[in-house]
């Protein structure tokens, strides 16, 4: 049998149901990992052993009787310190949550107990998931995986390090300007953004209310599908839950077949601002799945280069109103990076904010045309690989640019718009470096991403390399 902090959470699944391994077996296989690997990298931020072992009993005794749940059933999960966590240390990365311990789970940490999840502990987040490299937290940086010198991306950097080292065969995330997607760039992972509204954002810190998204770090499209089947829905204590249906079974849709797929290329602001050999992985990846029958075209979706501005004032707004108590009397507890954004959202106007709002229904407008035409969008994950951690700038054709905005370049459209996005391995740069390929659907329609995701992932083994640590 293969070691089992190698394997994909359906993979897991399966030999559990062949009786080959159990839930215990498996959650100690995860944390004698976390124990020898953690030190490096800097994941998780907090452990319960026991009570991991008590849940991964507990699975087993339940498979044992006959009452198995499904194939998240007796697997563990970590989640990222947004999460609140009954009974377990929930800070936002951040000091002034510095032992705070919930008294109740937020809704999808609820749901995928009630599907059978074990938890291992809590991942790293850039604090209060306010930053794309997760080096400002209580806990310090994260490192990455590939190269413990560079950046995990963030700010679900925790989760990402630590389902591409093995300590976790998944993790949950949050994405308001790429904070999944990002990550799963950088570490050579499987990472999904559904739509907004798709899965509960309650119990979850905010950063920002009308761009948060929940969702999962992942091996592949399958496990990503696996976590989405297990959490969407709608919630009635949170405000922006659709109501929209869920599809009964998601994996049943994922056949592979993208034959009939028409893959739109925007290579106006997309590829003209990425790095020229990771623009050059997210070709090769085009390629493939041209090969597999997929009409690959280029398109053109105007006013991308608003993006930035446009999220960054409502990021401001949004943020500073939620923090503004503590702004009052706690600044100074902050990190500096994070208060320094907090306290520019104090001098941000009403009218910035309303003319960024107004920039998502047009962005969201000429998004919808493409959509017109072709059935998914692609583009590279990140602009660039890795950086190195503390690196405040990066080189991008020719040009010094900052590392924080040039991270958020391609994620950040999807946020504005709101639109369900996955982020799958395709390649590494000379070195050594992991680079993603970006797939977006119609909101809604993470079937139809996930299923090209899955198609690219059995045409390919990206998503099956392992760092070496």
């Amino acid at each position: 049998m293969s070691d089992l902090t190698s394997l994909e959470v359906h993979e897991l699944a399966a030999l559990l149901v062949q009786g080959e391994t159990s839930p215990v077996e498996i959650t100690a296989a995860f944390l004698n990992r976390i124990g020898s690997v953690n030190p490096l990298l800097n994941a998780f931020v907090s452990m319960d052993e026991e009570r991991a072992l008590s849940e991964a009993r507990q699975a087993e005794a339940e498979i044992a009787e006959g009452r198995y749940k499904g194939a998240l059933h007796g697997i563990p999960i970590a989640h990222k310190d947004l999460y609140a966590t009954s009974g377990m240390l929930t800070t936002g990365g951040s000091k002034l949550l510095e032992g705070n311990t919930p008294d109740e789970d937020a809704t999808v940490v609820a749901a995928l107990k009630a599907a059978g999840m074990v938890t291992l502990g809590k991942t790293n987040t850039h604090e209060f998931a306010y930053g794309p490299t997760n080096e400002n937290s209580l806990f310090g940086p994260v490192r990455n995986p590939w190269n413990t010198s560079r950046i995990s991306g963030g700010s679900s950097g925790g989760s990402a390090a630590a389902v591409a080292a093995g300590l976790a065969p998944i993790a949950s995330g949050t994405d308001t300007g790429g904070s999944i997607r990002i990550p799963a760039a950088c570490c050579s992972l499987t990472g999904l953004k559904p739509t907004y509204g798709r899965i509960s954002r309650s119990g979850i810190l905010p950063l920002c209310w009308t761009m948060d998204h929940p969702g999962p770090l992942a091996r592949s499209a399958r496990d990503a599908a696996l976590f989405l089947q297990a959490t969407a829905g709608f919630d009635h204590t949170d405000a922006a839950s659709s109501q929209a249906r869920v599809p009964d079974n998601y994996l049943a849709m994922m056949t592979g077949d993208v034959s009939k797929l028409k893959i739109g290329v925007v290579r106006n602001y997309f590829f003209d601002g990425t790095q020229e050999h990771v623009a050059a992985l997210a070709e090769d990846a085009l390629g493939v799945l041209a090969a597999l029958g997929a009409e690959v075209v280029d398109i053109q979706v105007p006013h991308m280069e608003m993006s930035a501005a446009a999220a960054l004032a409502i990021y401001l707004a949004e943020a500073t109103a939620y923090h503004d108590d503590w702004l009052g009397d706690r600044a100074d507890e902050y990190t500096e990076q994070v208060r320094t954004f907090l306290e520019l959202g104090n001098h941000l106007l009403a009218k910035d904010y309303l003319h960024a709002q107004r920039f998502r229904t047009l962005l969201g407008h000429s998004i919808a045309k493409a959509f017109e035409s072709v059935d998914v969008i692609a583009t590279p994950a990140v602009a660039m690989t890795a950086t190195p951690i503390g690196e405040p700038k990066v080189t991008i054709r020719g040009q010094d640019e900052a590392v924080f905005g040039a991270l958020l370049r391609n994620t950040e459209p999807f946020n504005l718009t709101g639109l369900p996005a996955v982020v799958v391995p395709c390649g590494f740069d000379c070195e050594g470096m992991p680079s993603g390929l970006q797939l977006v659907g119609p909101a809604f329609a993470e079937e139809r991403i996930l299923n090209a995701a899955h198609g690219y992932q059995l045409a390919t083994d990206w998503h099956r390399r392992r760092p070496q640590n």
